[in-house]
């Protein structure tokens, strides 16, 4: 049996599809393209799907993935990705489907880009005077206070047109992860400026060496 990774972007709208709501969506559209994925077995059998760092609500992202299992000796998964994509919602494209070569464990680090109107950019560089940028997390199992100067030194702002963008590189591994909502709650917190007004991208998963999970 061959586990198959399901590479796809998720913008615009479908980033308020939740991930209950996203595991449903994908059940429909597997079935729908008619590619050969394995289904469990049981009294109530269905389709064997794992979901690589989920990605919270409302955040785009270039790199989700998803798993799947075939008994198919020799998959071709350019028709795969043709197949699904003719099924899929929009805001939801399948860019490259492959048999998977990492494990999700071997996610150390996610990529994000977060954007702002240009006018943000004063209340932005108040973030790089500050000694310290205390924020609580919350778990499971507890609430602790973290600094995000430990993580985020300093933001390094760009002009995109009517915007200002930076880039910063987050924990995301399955023990310890720093959503990137916690920033921008900060920067509503210290500095009045509302988390709503900031587009969140994920662009790239990590491994602990920098390479592309």
């Amino acid at each position: 049996m061959i586990t198959v990774r399901i590479r796809f972007e998720k913008t615009g709208e479908a980033s308020y599809i939740s991930l209950l709501d996203m595991q449903r969506v994908m059940q429909r559209v597997l079935k729908r393209s008619g590619v050969p994925v394995w289904y469990t077995l049981g009294f109530n059998p269905h389709i064997y799907m794992t979901f690589s760092c989920p990605l919270p609500l409302g955040q785009e992202s270039l790199c989700e993935s998803v798993d799947v299992k075939t008994e198919a000796e020799s998959p071709d998964f350019a028709a795969w990705q043709t197949a699904l994509n003719a099924v899929m919602p929009e805001g939801i494209r399948v860019y490259r489907v492959a048999e998977a070569d990492k494990k999700a464990d071997e996610i150390a680090f996610a990529a994000y880009t977060i954007r702002y109107s240009a006018a943000a950019a004063p209340l932005l560089e108040k973030y790089n005077s500050l000694d310290a940028a205390p924020i609580e997390k919350k778990s499971k199992h507890a609430v602790k206070t973290i600094d995000l100067k430990e993580y985020v030194s300093a933001l390094t702002l760009s002009e995109d047109g009517d915007f200002v963008r930076f880039s910063l590189k987050l924990p995301a591994s399955g023990s310890f992860n720093i959503n990137p909502a916690l920033l921008t709650k900060f920067c509503e917190d210290m500095f009045g400026l509302p988390a709503s007004d900031a587009q969140v991208l994920r662009t790239a998963l990590l491994t602990a060496d920098g390479a592309d999970f």
